[in-house]
């Protein structure tokens, strides 16, 4: 009927426990910051860099390299250099340089000695007097451009007038 189990023989073997590998004491580093990788904004010592988180209001005049990565207001005077203005720069002042790079935005008129650059993030607003300018595909410009040439340096080289509202008629 039922079948008698039958005892089985047991072996007795020894098997050691077996141990995890030796661990490895943790080593705390600090966390690495990452940060948009931008050719715009450099850290050279010849370079003012106003941050991203940065708000200025008034007059600037330099004598380096200035990069404006936040927000600048007011009027902006560094002959001789550059002035470049970051993806997230937003300029509304009149800026006088020898060089100007757009990636951002400006709001108002632009004098240089060489070359404005506005890319195809660039947003302008306002009259540009320069020798040289490029425009890439993409970008904005509203205003006027008036190329100087070589030996030629008009008045408005030195200082351009403010931009004037336009009255729209109804």
């Amino acid at each position: 009927m039922w079948r008698e189990k039958k005892p089985m023989a047991v072996s007795q073997t020894y098997t050691a426990p077996v141990l995890p590998p030796p661990v490895k004491p943790f080593e705390e580093k600090p966390m690495v910051e990452t940060t948009k990788s931008s050719s715009v904004i450099s850290s050279d010592p010849g370079h003012t860099v106003l941050g991203r988180s940065v708000v200025f209001k008034g007059d600037l005049s330099g004598s380096e390299d200035l990069v404006i990565a936040g927000q600048f207001e007011g009027t902006l005077n560094v002959e001789g250099h550059c002035v470049t203005v970051g993806p997230e720069g937003k300029v509304k002042a009149d800026v006088q340089a020898a060089r100007v790079v757009i990636h951002g935005s400006v709001h108002g008129n632009i004098s240089v000695r060489e070359r404005v650059e506005i890319h195809k993030t660039g947003h302008v607003v306002g009259d540009v007097l320069a020798p040289g300018i490029s425009i890439e595909d993409g970008a904005y410009l509203k205003g006027k451009i008036e190329i100087i040439r070589d030996g030629e340096e008009p008045e408005a080289v030195r200082s351009f007038a403010p931009l004037r509202a336009v009255e729209t008629i109804a």
